[in-house]
């Protein structure tokens, strides 16, 4: 079974203005004459991490990673002016320009996956091929899945601290009562907030109890900017169109992709990585019998990672 790749430190890194307030932390590694590959990250608001870096032989593939708006080392910190779907797609576009490159790779998980999905869907000849893990389709269904009624069915302990910090008659829209506290003027309320809410998604992210997975939610930093980011996205419905993904997927045709996704992932159900298969006639589904949601878990780990060796042959 495979593990990530060694260690690697980016050769350059960028700071890319994308508007009058946001500024993108854009970093590259690899070979600078590889296949280009954009990583990108899941939450919306979890950031990159240098292990990010690892799936890739950096010989063979120019690898570039980024903070999207308002998270990680981009800034501000925590902004969610001007901070939608539309406008994370188009910084995807202005960091393909900026760093002169035609056709590039995309390499997304939960979030990731359905940001790159929507950027292949609108700019399809900028696409070479995607590897996608933990598919997230932003559907209304989804979203009461994790935050409603399903995976409280699963994890009701875990449940039951999540729902701490609001008052019961709240309880029937969570995702708007969190919203509304972590938006609050109340300090106190709002690190509790982000606190039980990125516990709750960190709790539920693996098949076994993870302590690397749930030090990395539960980090103050990325806590903040998750729970925050997360919620602003949910209470618009991830500013796209109900089942757009899934009703525009004739739009991959012609681009090839592997999916990656855990039999017992809790957060985003097989089921979206089943529809999106079958909707796209270019992929391969590789179901992982023994994980989660996390892509550190070994099954998930050593599938993405036999996934970037065979899309080298794209290059």
């Amino acid at each position: 079974m495979k593990t990530l790749l060694p260690c690697i430190k980016p050769y350059a890194q960028h700071t890319v203005e994308v508007d009058a307030l946001h500024k993108l932390y854009v970093e590259e590694s690899g070979n600078p004459e590889g296949l280009p590959v954009l990583f990108v990250h899941g939450g919306p608001g979890a950031g990159c991490t240098h292990d990010d870096r690892r799936y890739f032989d950096p010989e063979h593939y120019r690898i570039i990673l980024f903070d999207q708006r308002g998270c990680g080392h981009s800034t501000p910190y925590g902004s969610l002016e001007n901070n939608t779907t539309q406008t994370l797609l188009q910084d995807m576009e202005t960091i393909r320009e900026f760093l002169g490159i035609s056709r590039w790779m995309l390499f997304g998980g939960s979030w990731g996956s359905t940001l790159s999905l929507l950027y292949a869907q609108q700019y399809p000849n900028r696409v070479i091929g995607m590897i996608l893990r933990g598919i997230f389709l932003c559907r209304d269904s989804d979203l009461n899945w994790f935050y409603k009624n399903g995976a409280n069915q699963i994890f009701p302990d875990y449940w039951q601290e999540f729902i701490t910090p609001i008052p019961e008659e709240e309880r029937d829209d969570l995702i708007q009562a969190f919203y509304a506290r972590l938006n609050g003027e109340d300090e106190l309320a709002r690190m509790n907030a982000a606190k039980h809410w990125a516990q709750w998604e960190g709790q539920c992210a693996t098949l076994h109890p993870c302590k690397t997975v749930f030090e990395r939610f539960t980090n103050t930093h990325t806590a903040m900017s998750l729970s925050l980011i997360e919620t602003h996205y949910f209470v618009n419905r991830c500013f796209i169109e109900p089942n757009q993904i899934l009703r525009d997927a004739y739009k991959l045709e012609g681009i090839p992709g592997i999916i990656v996704h855990g039999r017992y992932d809790i957060i985003c159900p097989l089921e979206n990585a089943l529809l999106l298969h079958q909707a796209w006639v270019n992929s391969e589904l590789h179901v992982i019998r023994d994980a989660g949601h996390s892509a550190s878990e070994p099954g998930i780990t050593d599938a993405l990672v036999n996934a970037a060796e065979l899309m080298v042959r794209y290059r």
